[in-house]
C-alpha cells in the first residue's frame, strides 16, 4: 500500500529525511552496528504534549524511555501477570544495566485530570485498574485549594508514590543502595518549559 502523501506522519518523516537525516546519518549507522546502550531509563506520561527525548535535547540512542498513563510505577509484583512497565524497567536494570532512572511527571497531566474528574469509568478494561495504582494518595490528599492547585498538588503526590514504588523493586533497590544506580524525580511545566525537582 502507497503511504498517503497528505498524512502527517509521511510528512513528518519526510522532513526527518530532508533535515534530520543527513546530519545523523553516521550516527544512526552506528547505533545499528552495536546494540542499545543507554545510561539513563526515563519513566514518563503518555501525554502527547511531554516528550522526554525533545525536553532533554537527547541524541537517538541516549535514553530508554518508558511511557504510560500518567507515568505511574506500580509497586513490585512478580505474579506471572502482564506488567509492561514492570517488565521495561527489569530490562532496563538487569540487561542494559542503566546508571540512572528518571522520574518525568509534568504538570496538567490529562491522566490524572480523569483520575480526578471521572471519564475513567468509561475505560475498564485496562485504564481503570491502571490508574488505581494512583489511589493511596489520591483521596487522602487534602483540599489544597481549587482546581489547578488540587490537581498539581496530586501530580507532585503521584510523582513521589511512583518514587516510592521504585524502591519497591529488589534489584533497584539493591542497585541504588550500592551506588550502581540512581534515582532522580522532575517535573516539567507544559506552559513554562521548566522542569523542577520533583
Amino acid at each position: 500500500m502507497k503511504p498517503d502523501p497528505d498524512d502527517p506522519l509521511v510528512q513528518g518523516y519526510r522532513r526527518f529525511r530532508a533535515s534530520v537525516w543527513p546530519g545523523q546519518a553516521q550516527r544512526y549507522a552506528q547505533l545499528a552496528r552495536r546494540r542499545q546502550q543507554p545510561t539513563t531509563a526515563v519513566i514518563a506520561c503518555s501525554d502527547a504534549r511531554v516528550d522526554p527525548q525533545t525536553i532533554f535535547d537527547a541524541e537517538p540512542g541516549e535514553l530508554f524511555v518508558i511511557r504510560n498513563v500518567a507515568g505511574l510505577v506500580p509497586e513490585y509484583a512478580p505474579d506471572g501477570g502482564c506488567h509492561g512497565t514492570s517488565a521495561a524497567l527489569e530490562y532496563a536494570v538487569k540487561i542494559l544495566k542503566v546508571r540512572r532512572i528518571v522520574l518525568l511527571g509534568h504538570a496538567r497531566c490529562d491522566g490524572i485530570h480523569a483520575m480526578i474528574h471521572g471519564p475513567l469509568r468509561n475505560a475498564p478494561d485496562f485504564l481503570g485498574p491502571w490508574v488505581d495504582i494512583a489511589e493511596p494518595v489520591m483521596w487522602p490528599m487534602p483540599e489544597q485549594g481549587s482546581g489547578e492547585a488540587f490537581e498539581a498538588a496530586i501530580e507532585d503526590a503521584v510523582l513521589r508514590l511512583s518514587q516510592t514504588n521504585l524502591r519497591t523493586f529488589p534489584w533497584i533497590r539493591d542497585a541504588e543502595r550500592s551506588g550502581h544506580l540512581s534515582l532522580t524525580a522532575w517535573k516539567f511545566s507544559i506552559a513554562s518549559g521548566e522542569l523542577t525537582p520533583g
